[in-house]
């Protein structure tokens, strides 16, 4: 017989490279109705050296990658033992990680996300369930976005529910199916050039308010190629280092003008992206807070009901759908939709490491 209620801790890194969110949650199950709670949380930042690190993985040999995998896999169990010891959490049902994604090649038949090595689960002593996107590669599928199922299950009121983190993704229903997919970068290329003025993100958009649109970049941004293919799609860092940075470069403007273009581009891809202009949109992940250019998504979208939920939604929601797509696969349950990824079929997705500890040995 299967649990009514799970206890969780959550883990998930995204591209924006804020640091780990963690969240420990239960998830109590009736009927096939799922219902959270989130109950400790905490964004534990990377230092400097990890930032650096995460950014330039991309251009790592396969060594280089193995070895950074592992002190990864060390690094983020130490995150994750530290959580769970300073909250006092107890009686954990499994750890459901989600790692950092390094490279993101579906087209080439590889996804890799760094910090799932098996010995997680040895190092903090826990049930683990992670690597949740390999599979579905495998599978045909672009291995992304994952969460829309959790959207499904856990946030079926809201006609669309938008993610604003390193870049925006959108899932909604559409003819009894799961339609998801990532819009455009967000917070990857904001941060980059809010750290050129020595800051860590534009706090609120105030910068790029301050700035002037390019309408010749603006132009050839929202002419790119990957925004005029049909879902299922999905966007990797690849994307922003190869493509969208070179081509703002090109553009001798000022900072406050390339943060004020970008931002107008990536409300405009938001609103072009959505096959209904009016309904109920829930917002969440980091852009939630950047109030510009929520404003500006509003005045694409004047007939939508633009939702900010509660802090701990914004900023754990991954996490906390991390969370849920390992309990489903610890149920043997269908945690990644083909209609969403493209995968040759619905599927239960993630590898799950059992702790042994000495006493059961």
């Amino acid at each position: 017989m299967q649990n009514k209620t799970y206890n969780v801790v959550g883990v998930m890194s995204g591209t924006s490279l804020d640091g780990v969110d963690l969240a420990h949650i239960r998830f109590t199950v009736d009927q096939g109705n799922w219902a959270f709670q989130i109950f400790e949380s905490e964004t534990v930042s990377y230092s400097e050296e990890w930032v650096n690190l995460l950014k330039s993985a991309i251009d790592f040999s396969k060594d280089e990658l193995t070895k950074l995998n592992e002190s990864y896999t060390e690094l983020l169990a130490g995150i994750i033992t530290a959580f769970i010891q300073k909250h006092h959490i107890q009686h954990l049902d499994v750890v459901c990680s989600h790692g950092h994604t390094i490279l993101h090649q579906p087209q080439n038949g590889f996804t890799l996300q760094i910090g799932n090595l098996s010995k997680i689960s040895e190092l903090i002593g826990e049930n683990v369930v992670c690597d949740f996107r390999v599979q579905d590669v495998q599978l045909g599928g672009q291995g992304a976005p994952l969460v829309p199922i959790g959207d499904r299950i856990l946030f079926s009121k809201y006609d669309y529910c938008l993610n604003l983190g390193g870049f925006s993704n959108i899932s909604f229903e559409e003819n009894g199916n799961r339609i998801a997919f990532d819009i455009s970068p967000v917070n990857t290329v904001l941060n980059f050039y809010a750290d050129a003025l020595g800051l860590k993100y534009d706090n609120k958009g105030t910068i790029s308010k301050s700035g002037t649109i390019s309408e010749e970049l603006l132009s050839e941004l929202n002419a790119l190629e990957f925004y005029q293919k049909s879902y299922p799609k999905s966007l990797g860092f690849e994307f922003v280092k190869t493509i969208v940075l070179p081509l703002i470069e090109k553009h001798q403007i000022s900072i406050e003008d390339k943060l004020r273009t970008f931002t107008e581009h990536v409300a405009y891809q938001i609103a072009s992206a959505l096959p209904v202009k009016n309904g109920s949109l829930l917002v969440t992940g980091g852009g939630a807070y950047n109030d510009f250019l929520i404003e500006q998504m509003r005045v694409y979208l004047p007939k939508m009901q633009i939702v900010i939920p509660e802090a701990k939604t914004i900023e754990f929601k991954e996490a906390l759908i991390f969370a849920l797509l390992g309990v489903l696969k610890l149920r043997n349950e269908v945690n990644a939709l083909a209609s969403v990824t493209g995968a040759k079929q619905d599927h239960s997705s993630g590898v799950v490491y059992e702790f042994n500890s000495p006493q059961t040995q």
